[in-house]
């Protein structure tokens, strides 16, 4: 129980970073990446400072042995740059664009209201559910021809 209230505690917080410092607002995203018109380099602040604070974050809590609440660190081991991460890496950057929404920002802004964030999260749940079973659907085709 305890392990879910402070995931929730750090839930709030992070949502409420994201609505205060504008990532939840479409626009704002938006208006970062409008090079020749509107252009807010706000959110470059955003990003580098969360960066920063999140380096810091990992220097010292990687030096644990293990996290609070787990029995190990759970981070990826994989350098390999493969279809799938670039796959997701360009649907993650093309959504952002068109939408103003990452996942990220976007649960955060269903708090706020934001209609549109319905409609994002619905699309990212739907392609989420989409990546999985095309990813079934090829890894058993695969079992299949490899016997």
């Amino acid at each position: 129980m305890q392990k879910v209230i402070v995931a929730g505690l750090i839930g709030l917080i992070f949502g409420a970073g994201i609505a205060i410092s504008g990532m939840a607002n479409p626009a704002k995203v938006l208006n970062f990446f409008d090079f020749a018109g509107t252009w807010d380099p706000s959110l470059a602040l955003v990003m580098g400072g969360a960066l920063a604070v999140t380096a810091v974050g990992y220097f010292f809590v990687l030096k644990r042995p293990a996290p609070v609440f787990d029995k190990a660190f759970h981070l990826p081991t994989s350098k390999d740059i493969d279809l799938p991460l670039v796959a997701g890496s360009t649907t993650f950057g093309i959504g952002w664009g068109i939408t103003g929404f990452c996942p990220g920002g976007s649960i955060p802004a269903l708090g706020l209201g934001e209609p549109d964030a319905f409609v994002f999260v619905a699309s990212m749940v739907g392609g989420i559910i989409l990546a999985r079973s095309a990813r079934q659907i090829l890894t058993s085709r695969n079992l299949q021809t490899s016997r």
